[in-house]
């Protein structure tokens, strides 16, 4: 099959072809031409104004429910969700049942999704049944096709386990995903420790409980030398924190999520359970720092935290409710709606380069002869998700009937593609 792109800017500062706008021709998965015009018929015609092209998405931190939970999501409409938002790649958290603490979990994810038009990689479990006692077989996990290892939703909370886990992965140079959070801090807490909890009656979280978690794992990365990944990160000390272990030349990265850039506690004023997420929302200064750590850097990139829930874990009291809204679908839209003096190359490494540096993933630049993993996006556009549009099997998101900056046209990974509205055009 036959993919020509045209009038493309191209996003990518390992091209030749950086900065400038072209056609693209793709034959068999591959770039057979990059020029500033290609007249040749192909089977697929791609020709939307103001269209941009960089290297495939990837987002590090998603639920897809698969095994035991497909009637919140499987991997089938999970991929489908992460190719709408233009993600070629996505890393799947292992708080599944059975849980993936093993090398032939793994490689059910691995083989079940394979056919998928978007790569599908397993998250293993730091520890037996995320249970937080007995460290995994991440050697094993990692051999059969696992990218990271995390507990997920529930993070590692005893130092001395952890420490055994840096020290254990350092010998194959993995990485440790951490959502920051003490669970012994705010234990009850629903939203963020502050005035709108207090006016709400809601018990609160403090930012405290994350804090304490990223000054205690750097010092841990400090002692093993190895390399750990906080997610979800919404506190302006946390980013110094990082900031400064940065500096010191520690391994340590981080990424926010998009709705902790978009939305403040304020929002929950009128209980949307939507808006019920692990983070909680934090105020309106916070999310200022947090937007600020993405524009100079301190943020490496975005994590959606892509979590569907069914109807019944969502339509009820707020403190019932589950955590969690999806998110694939709309990330880029909401960085484009909150940040839109963020450039295509900042934009580009965010969604791209820099998590793909993180876990050691090769990203082949745009050139002639290199493998097509591409994702087509209209920085100028705006796009509106419809209940009965989106990709994701759940719906729990407060983004469905807002109009937002920005539009993802689609991606083309290897031989396969996935277009949003765009009909099929021989030339």
């Amino acid at each position: 099959m036959k993919i020509l792109i045209k009038q493309a800017f191209i996003t990518n500062q390992r091209s030749p072809h950086n900065g400038t706008i072209q056609d693209i021709l793709i034959e068999g998965g591959v770039i057979s031409a990059i020029r500033p015009s290609i007249s040749e018929a192909a089977d697929i015609l791609v020709d939307h104004p103001g269209l941009h092209i960089s290297t495939g998405w990837m987002d590090i931190f998603s639920n897809f429910g698969d095994p035991g939970y497909e009637y919140k999501e499987n991997l089938e409409t999970g991929a489908a969700a992460a190719a709408a938002g233009g993600y070629t790649d996505v890393f799947v958290i292992p708080n599944t049942l059975p849980v993936v603490d093993t090398k032939s979990q793994v490689e059910y994810i691995r083989q079940k999704s394979r056919l998928l038009p978007v790569a599908i990689w397993p998250i293993g479990a730091v520890t037996k049944g995320l249970q937080g006692k007995d460290l995994a077989e991440m050697y094993d996990m990692r051999n059969s096709g696992a990218a990271a290892f995390s507990d997920g939703t529930l993070p590692v909370q005893s130092p001395g386990l952890l420490l055994k886990a840096l020290q254990y992965i350092k010998t194959f140079e993995g990485v440790i995903i951490q959502i920051p959070d003490d669970k012994t801090v705010g234990s009850n807490g629903l939203i963020n420790e502050g005035v709108v909890s207090t006016r709400l009656g809601l018990p609160g979280k403090p930012m405290m409980a994350e804090e304490l978690i990223i000054a205690r794992d750097i010092e841990l990365v400090r002692y093993t030398g190895s390399k750990i990944h906080f997610t979800g990160v919404t506190s302006p000390k946390s980013l110094e924190y990082i900031k400064r272990a940065k500096e010191e030349g520690l391994g340590v990265s981080c990424s926010v999520t998009p709705y902790h850039l978009y939305f403040t506690d304020a929002d929950l004023t009128g209980y949307d359970t939507n808006l019920k997420v692990y983070p909680p929302l934090r105020t309106g200064a916070d999310v200022r720092a947090l937007r600020n750590g993405v524009m100079d850097g301190t943020v490496d990139c975005i994590a959606t935290h892509h979590f569907p829930h069914e109807y019944d874990s969502k339509i009820l009291e707020f403190e019932y409710a589950r955590y969690g809204m999806t998110g694939l679908e709309t990330t880029y839209s909401v960085l484009r709606t909150v940040l839109p003096d963020l450039g295509s190359d900042r934009m580009a490494a965010l969604l791209s380069e820099n998590p793909a540096k993180i876990f050691g993933f090769e990203r082949a630049p745009i050139a002639e002869g290199q493998p097509a993993r591409l994702t087509l996006f209209a920085p100028a556009a705006t796009s509106l998700l419809q209940e009965n549009t989106t990709r994701s099997k759940s719906k729990n998101t407060p983004f469905i009937g807002k109009e937002l900056s920005g539009r993802v046209i689609g991606i083309v990974s290897g031989d396969k593609h996935v277009l949003n509205n765009q009909p099929t055009n021989p030339l």
